[in-house]
C-alpha cells in the first residue's frame, strides 16, 4: 500500500505516440508514395520532435502544428518525394485524426473508476488536441486538454510539465505522468511526476533517470496505478 505522499490523484497523458499511433500515418504515405510510407512517417516524427527542441533552446517558439507542416515540408525535400499540395494535405489531415491505441478508452474507464482525474498534457496545440482526442470519441473522458502552446515552451520544459499540477492542484509526486517517449519519461521524472514509461515498442532505456515502472500498454498502468490511489 502507498503512503500518502505517494498516493496518486491524477494522470497526465502524453498524446502523440502515447494515446496517438503517430506512425499509423505510414500507411497513407505508402498509399501515396509506394515503398516509402514506413521512412515517412519516421523522419517526419523525428524531425518533428527536433523542431520542438530547437525552438525551445533558442526561444523561437511556433505551436506544434506548424513544426509539423515544417518537418514535413522536410520530409519532402530530404526523401526527394515531389509531394503535391493535394498529398501533402491529405497527410496533414490524417495526422489530425491519428489512430488512437485500441486499449485507450478501456483504460481510461478504469482510471476513472478509481477516481482519479485526468489530463492530456501534450506538445500539441489546443486545436490539434481537440481534434485528435474528438476524432477518437474520448473527449468525455479527461477533466483537462493541456498544451504547451500557453507557456510557449515545448517538453521537457519544467514550465510545461508545471501545467499539469497547476491544472490539478495537487503536486507533481501525485500525479503518474504517461508517455511512450523516453526522452519525455525523463524530462517528467527529473521535474517530480510520478512517471510510467508506455514503452510499447520495447526500446532500451534513456541513460538519463529511470522512470518509477514501465510496461507494454496502457493496461500495464492501469495495473500501477490500482495499487497507489487513495
Amino acid at each position: 500500500m502507498a503512503s500518502e505522499e505517494q498516493r496518486l490523484q491524477a494522470v497526465a497523458f502524453d498524446a502523440y505516440g502515447t494515446l496517438f499511433d503517430v506512425f499509423s500515418i505510414g500507411a497513407l504515405a505508402e498509399d501515396l508514395f509506394p515503398g516509402k510510407g514506413k521512412i515517412i512517417a519516421q523522419v517526419w516524427r523525428d524531425k518533428q520532435i527536433e523542431y520542438t527542441r530547437l525552438r525551445t533552446l533558442c526561444g523561437r517558439y511556433e505551436n506544434f502544428w506548424q513544426c509539423t507542416q515544417d518537418a514535413l515540408r522536410f520530409v519532402d525535400r530530404a526523401l526527394q518525394l515531389d509531394m503535391s499540395s493535394a498529398q501533402r494535405d491529405d497527410l496533414l489531415d490524417a495526422y489530425r485524426r491519428l489512430k488512437p491505441f485500441n486499449e485507450n478508452v478501456r483504460a481510461l474507464e478504469r482510471l476513472r473508476a478509481m477516481g482519479l482525474k485526468l489530463a492530456i498534457l501534450s506538445n500539441g496545440n489546443l486545436d490539434m488536441l481537440e481534434t485528435v482526442v474528438g476524432a477518437a470519441a474520448m473527449t468525455s473522458h479527461f477533466d483537462y486538454l493541456l498544451s504547451v502552446d500557453s507557456v510557449r515552451k515545448f517538453k521537457t520544459a519544467p514550465e510545461a510539465y508545471q501545467l499539469a499540477p497547476d491544472a490539478f492542484g495537487c503536486s507533481a509526486r501525485q500525479i503518474l505522468f504517461a508517455s511512450s517517449n523516453g526522452w519525455d519519461i525523463a524530462g517528467a521524472t527529473w521535474f517530480g511526476f510520478t512517471t510510467f514509461w508506455v514503452n510499447r515498442s520495447a526500446q532500451p532505456a534513456e541513460e538519463l533517470i529511470p522512470p518509477h515502472a514501465e510496461g507494454r500498454s496502457l493496461d500495464d498502468l492501469v495495473r500501477f496505478a490500482a495499487n497507489r490511489v487513495p
